[in-house]
């Protein structure tokens, strides 16, 4: 399976808690953040919540 690259780009201060919580368990924490996530359906609906929040890249 391919994987997702995604960077936490906006912080998350003023987001609501589902947000926070859904960028937290992504493993994104502070502002400048990456993680390496598999690219399967949970992943996209987490990037999905919190998409005005991150930039991702594929591959």
């Amino acid at each position: 399976m391919a994987d997702v690259k995604i960077t936490l780009k906006k912080s998350l201060i003023g987001c609501k808690k589902p947000q926070i919580a859904t960028a937290e368990a992504l493993g994104l924490h502070k502002v400048g953040d990456t993680t390496t996530q598999p690219d399967n359906a949970q992943t996209e609906g987490k990037i999905k919540k919190i998409i005005h929040l991150v930039e991702v890249i594929k591959g």
